[in-house]
């Protein structure tokens, strides 16, 4: 635990006992509000130094674009592309960045294996099946479309 939840824990406990004096319904609210509070922290400090990489094909289907959309930088990426035996590095991806390696021609269907680490040394491992002509990944379409969804 850090310095931040230690002081919040122990004056959250010092404010439910003081009040548990005066009336215990106040105090029950007021350390339930301590632990959910002391809960969400925790959960902050468990995403931290995740980044998420992205691959996707371009318009014209002459690059690979990698995107870091996570909370923490990218390190040592190696972008493996099965079906054409290509291999490329990328150094680092801040957040929220873009990389593009382009391609002399147009690529159809590609499997993107990327492998990257986060400023920890922590490794990470995706796959991605990339096409021209396939779908992309659309993070708004519901898993149930009952009605038109665009």
């Amino acid at each position: 635990m850090d310095k931040k939840t230690q002081i919040i824990l122990v004056l959250g406990l010092a404010i439910t006992i003081l009040l548990l004096f005066f009336n215990i319904y106040l105090a029950g609210i007021v350390f339930i509000l301590v632990v959910t509070v002391l809960m969400s922290l925790l959960i902050m400090q468990d995403s931290a130094f995740h980044p998420d990489l992205d691959a996707q094909l371009s318009d014209d289907a002459k690059s690979i674009i990698l995107k870091n959309s996570g909370n923490s930088t990218a390190l040592n990426i190696h972008v493996a592309l099965v079906p054409i035996n290509t291999e490329y590095d990328v150094l680092s991806l801040a957040v929220d960045a873009t990389h593009s390696y382009q391609f002399e021609e147009m690529i159809q269907n590609v499997k993107a294996v990327v492998t990257y680490e986060n400023e920890e040394k922590v490794g990470f491992s995706k796959s991605f099946a990339l096409s021209a002509l396939g779908d992309q990944y659309e993070p708004f379409r519901p898993m149930i479309p009952l009605f038109k969804w665009k």
